[in-house]
């Protein structure tokens, strides 16, 4: 009985199959939704949801082109900028709804919701969305009218007698 506790000691040990690394917890948000990255807009008092997906450069806003959407230049170049800075206009087909506010708000919302989108597409393009100021939301709102006053800072017309 001895002799076998011994020879059991000495032999080598049952070969072990390696066992794989665990893998990487992926981030959540950077798995697409329903095949597209989703990024919300806020500017004023218009709300943009963006959806964008790899593509051949399609956008549209509200089921309608850029360009018939936003027929200010002013604003179309505002909803763009954010792929211009990451040179990424004909890579991505992006679709926008948008509602409330008047056009300069609803593209300043789009141009933030592409951005976000951007972001979670791919971690990258971060730093050059934040130097060009494209993630910051604007949190300029239009102030309250006053009683008393004719709007918010004019007042009715003063008479000293």
């Amino acid at each position: 009985m001895a002799e076998n506790e011994s020879e059991n000691i000495q032999a080598e040990p049952a070969e072990q199959p390696e066992t794989p690394e665990p893998a990487k917890p992926q981030d959540p948000s950077n798995e697409p939704k329903y095949g597209y990255w989703w990024g919300t807009g806020r500017r004023k008092s218009s709300v943009a949801r963006v959806r964008i997906r790899p593509g051949d450069g399609k956008m549209l806003i509200n089921k309608k082109q850029l360009d018939d959407y936003f027929p200010r230049i002013v604003d179309q170049m505002a909803v763009v900028a954010p792929l211009k800075t990451v040179d990424a206009q004909k890579m991505f087909d992006i679709f926008i709804n948008v509602r409330g506010g008047g056009t300069t708000g609803q593209s300043g919302a789009a141009s933030l919701g592409i951005a976000r989108a951007l972001k979670i597409y791919n971690e990258q393009y971060l730093p050059a969305l934040r130097t060009g100021g494209h993630l910051t939301r604007d949190s300029r709102m239009v102030e309250r009218k006053k009683y008393g006053q004719k709007g918010a800072r004019k007042r009715f017309q003063f008479s000293k007698r």
